[in-house]
Formats: structure tokens, sequence, C-alpha cells
């Protein structure tokens, strides 16, 4: 136990015998070696046809982009045509009197309450007598905000109605 080793000294090599023996075709080897294809031949030709795509590609795109660009700029034209033919300068002046008198109609200020103005004067009194003091004046704030909330209020009912 122990002199000898365990794997054998010679392994047994493994032939492979087949019915025939490999070969090629004479006419293979013929073409093979008459011919003058080489890797970078090979290559040369693939880059060629490579940037035969790529240039076929590019004037595809080219053609799109001509042919966007062209209805773009008819698009363009019709619109300014439709532009010229636009509204009249009596429906130009019609409009722009229109707007100034919703917006002169919106500059108005309107009367507040009286009832939300007498809660504003008291919280002015108050801050005035109280000047020192004027965490002192949280009724009169409060009364006011609650003034103000009844108008919020009665705006919202009114838009939303």
């Amino acid at each position: 136990m122990g002199s000898s080793s365990s794997k054998p000294l010679n392994p047994p090599t493994h032939v492979w015998k087949g019915p025939s023996q490999p070969g090629v075709s004479q006419n293979l080897v013929e073409s093979l070696e008459t011919s003058n294809e080489t890797d970078v031949s090979r290559l040369q030709a693939q880059e060629l046809q490579i940037q035969e795509r790529v240039a076929a590609e590019l004037k595809r795109l080219r053609a799109q982009e001509a042919e966007a660009l062209r209805e773009a700029q008819q698009k363009l034209s019709d619109d300014q045509d439709q532009q010229l033919s636009g509204p009249s300068r009596q429906e130009v002046s019609k409009a722009i009197e229109d707007l100034r008198a919703k917006l002169e109609e919106k500059r108005k200020v309107r009367q507040v309450p009286d009832s939300v103005e007498g809660a504003r004067n008291d919280v002015v009194r108050c801050l005035r007598e109280n000047d020192r003091r004027p965490l002192d004046c949280w009724r009169e704030v409060e009364a006011f905000k609650e003034e103000v909330r009844k108008l919020e209020k009665g705006w919202v009912d009114k838009v939303v109605s």
C-alpha cells in the first residue's frame, strides 16, 4: 500500500478511427489555392458594402427631410396667406374696445360691506390704542377674519352657481 502511484505513468492515447479518412474535395482545395482573396481584401470589400449602404440611407434621409421641409414651408406660406386675409380693421377695433371695457370693469374697486369695514376699523382702533401690546387685539382680529370668511363664502357661492 502506498508504494505504487494511483495514476498510470503512460496514459493510453485514444485515436479516432472512422470508416474513411477525413478529406476535402479537390475542387475546394484548388479554388482556395487559386483565390487571390485575403483577409484584408475581404475586409475592404465589406467596408465598401457598408459605406454604400450608409450612403444610400443618408440619401434616403436627406430626401425625406427635404420633403418635410417643403411641406413645412408650404404650410407656413398658407398660414401667412390666411393672416394677410385676417380680420378687418373694424373687427380689430371692436375687439380692442371690448377688451378695454372689460379692463375698466375689473379695475373698479367694489365697496366692502359695512360689517367688514367696521371689523377692520375695530382692528385699527385696537392696534392704535395698544401700540405697545398688539397681542391684546386678538378678539378684533378674529372678528375681522370671520367677516372676511363670510364675504369670501358669498363670493364663491355666487361664482359657482
